[in-house]
């Protein structure tokens, strides 16, 4: 018969078709698989329909066969097949689909799904074939046709034989090439991969002869009883390679918690029980089932570059992607699972998605439920709560920073902070629940450890009236707040301010009194100091302690070091505005003083570098040159 033109494209829409909707050649398998389950079900649906009884579900199935030598693949179901008319209107006509026709007259009835879309799933086939074959016979005909392409110069038409309704399509294989290895999918370990990535919850079994090896009953004795070499023999059994029914579409309330964890262990290869299981079903606008994973610990590389954030999402239960990252946002990067939405074609490119209104009212719905099961993780099983943020919390605070504070919101309710009153994690509606009536603001410090920070002089004041503070020992806590600014109308104020709201207004009058009488002498420590401060004050947060640095302007002492260690181009340095406050109830500031009015200036400086270089130890900061202080601190000592 002459070779007929496709009705609709040419070789240029078939070869950007395969290129650029389809990223990976080895989904022309499922795209197939696909549409030979949608066959089974158009047919299966019709039974129903016109209460055919001689069809049960249970006789349908799908096979695939490879044959290495002839270098062929063939996919076979039992569907309601195609007559010749069908033939040239699904196959004749590129992008036709005839999934799409069917669905769409059957729109009121629920049914039954159907996967395919487009019509664009078939010709995937193309990628890995260099001649399909197709020969099917519809359900209640004699008759069947065979449909035969090598591309898009055209294809043929034939009449053919085949016993029973249904559909077989054989591939020719394209020869191998440097880049490309096609005799892959001949190897039936590799087929069985791919079959469980992709099709592995498909409704109806798919079915392939595997050879496998056994030994020889009789063979592991000798004649006198001993153990020996035992014989093996080969046989083909027929196996079933997808296991047909998704946990995710089953009833809450019939699975167990073992078959959860027992499921998140085989699918994201992890050790451990999952932490938490998130299992949603949702209908309206979008309709999907999800079930999520946070993991009980972080991944070795979950704060690295090489962590790939995303949801397996699958159509009907064929998957369409390995990992969808539009389905999480990053602070919520931790999560693992799978969507499950009857509103995404197969056949939807990676850029298409990025602009799909379903997928965005998926993410959206994501986000709320993620956020409400970690809130109601935290308000029922605190210490299950704990062990989350020990792995994850950072993300959240990145989360809250991220974006110039968009989410923060969303996310502040979620963190924990160390008290340094509870000795312990709290939240920040806990420390404001906690405040005492006249306290203007939630007090925070920063430093590596809770220890250390426990120990700066700048906290005794706030200790001794009984106020709470918050020890920040993450990098990032310090930007999360000042980005957050407040909560509940509560100012954040870091322990190093210079106003923390604690002076009467009596106390402030007396303080600039005593600032007025020692000017000159707080003016010459700073000059001492060689513009390494830009002031030096009096300090009223310091009770016990001589000294103690605080700053002005945007950037703390801890932010100065966090973005110091940083890649930063060489010789820039970040450098906060370093205030210098001295205790003016400590006998140091009483020796400052006397030797000033002495006219022993150069003895006064002296003690200026040395109490500054302390203060830098106790924030945390190498002082600049070590043998100068331990010089300067050798001559107090011989005095």
């Amino acid at each position: 018969m002459a070779v007929k033109q496709f009705q609709a494209e040419s070789k240029r829409l078939l070869d950007l078709m395969i290129n650029s909707i389809y990223t990976h050649r080895e989904i022309f398998l499922r795209e197939l698989i696909s549409n030979a389950s949608d066959a089974i079900d158009k047919l299966y649906y019709r039974a129903l329909s016109d209460g055919d009884t001689g069809l049960s579900r249970d006789d349908f199935s799908i096979s695939i066969t490879p044959n290495k030598e002839a270098r062929t693949l063939t996919i076979e179901d039992n569907g309601c097949g195609m007559t010749a008319e069908d033939l040239e209107n699904n196959l004749g006509t590129i992008a036709k689909s005839g999934s799409l026709n069917f669905k769409k007259e059957n729109e009121p009835k629920e049914d039954i799904e159907i996967i395919g879309q487009f019509g664009v799933g078939f010709y995937s086939a193309f990628m890995v074939a260099e001649k399909v074959t197709v020969v099917s016979r519809a359900y209640g005909s004699d008759e069947a046709w065979k449909w035969e392409s090598s591309g898009a110069e055209g294809y043929t038409m034939d009449p053919a034989s085949r016993e029973g309704h249904g559909t077989t399509i054989t591939l020719v294989l394209k020869a191998n090439s440097d880049e490309n290895n096609y005799d892959e999918f001949l190897d039936t370990y590799r087929i069985r991969e791919l079959v469980r990535k992709y099709s592995d919850y498909i409704r109806y079994p798919i079915r392939m002869d595997v050879e496998k090896s056994r030994m020889i009953e009789g063979t592991d004795k000798d004649a006198d009883g001993k153990y020996k070499t035992p014989e093996y023999e080969t046989y083909t059994e027929n196996e079933v390679l997808n296991s047909m029914v998704p946990l995710w579409r089953k009833n809450k309330s019939e699975i167990k918690e073992e078959e959860y964890n027992q499921f998140y262990k085989d699918k994201f290869h992890d050790f451990s029980d999952p932490l938490l299981v998130i299992h949603s079903s949702t209908e309206g606008t979008a309709t999907y089932n999800a079930l999520l994973f946070i993991p009980s610990k972080a991944p070795y590389d979950y704060y690295s570059r090489d962590y790939e954030k995303g949801l397996q999402l699958f159509s009907n239960g064929v998957m369409i992607m390995e990992k969808c990252a539009d389905l999480l946002p990053d602070y919520f990067s931790f999560v693992r699972g799978l969507v499950d939405s009857q509103d995404l074609s197969l056949n939807i490119s990676r850029e298409m998605l990025q602009h799909d209104r379903q997928l965005k009212l998926i993410e959206g719905r994501l986000e709320k439920k993620i956020k409400s099961e970690l809130e109601s993780l935290l308000n029922h099983n605190r210490e299950k709560y704990e062990e989350f943020f020990r792995n994850f919390g950072l993300q959240l605070k990145y989360g809250v920073y991220s974006d110039y504070g968009m989410h923060k919101e969303l996310l502040q309710d979620l963190l924990l902070f160390y008290s340094s009153s509870e000795k312990k994690p709290v939240t920040l509606k806990e420390y404001v629940g906690r405040m005492k009536d006249e306290q203007k603001y939630i007090y925070y410090a920063c430093g590596e450890t809770v220890e250390r920070i426990d120990l700066l002089p700048q906290t005794e004041a706030l200790k001794e009236k009984g106020y709470e503070i918050l020890y920040l020992t993450d990098n990032v806590d310090e930007f999360a707040l000042r980005i957050m600014m407040k909560y509940d109308d509560k100012e954040f104020r870091s322990v190093s301010a210079d106003d923390l709201g604690l002076e009467t207004e009596e106390e402030k009058k007396e303080a600039e009194k005593q600032v007025e009488e020692n000017k000159d002498l707080l003016a010459f420590l700073r000059d001492s100091l060689g513009g390494k401060v830009k002031a030096v004050i009096l300090s009223q947060k310091l009770k016990s302690h001589p000294v103690c640095l605080s700053t002005e302007g945007a950037i703390s002492m801890e932010m100065e070091k966090v973005l110091n260690s940083m890649p930063m181009p060489e010789g820039e340095k970040v450098q906060a505005q370093r205030v210098l406050e001295i205790n003016a109830n400590h006998p140091i500031f009483a020796k400052l003083v006397k030797l000033y009015a002495d006219g022993n200036k150069d003895r006064a400086a002296k003690y200026a570098k040395l109490l500054y270089n302390q203060a830098l130890l106790i924030e945390g900061v190498s002082v600049e040159d070590p043998l100068a202080f331990s010089n300067d601190i050798c001559d107090l000592m011989v005095e």
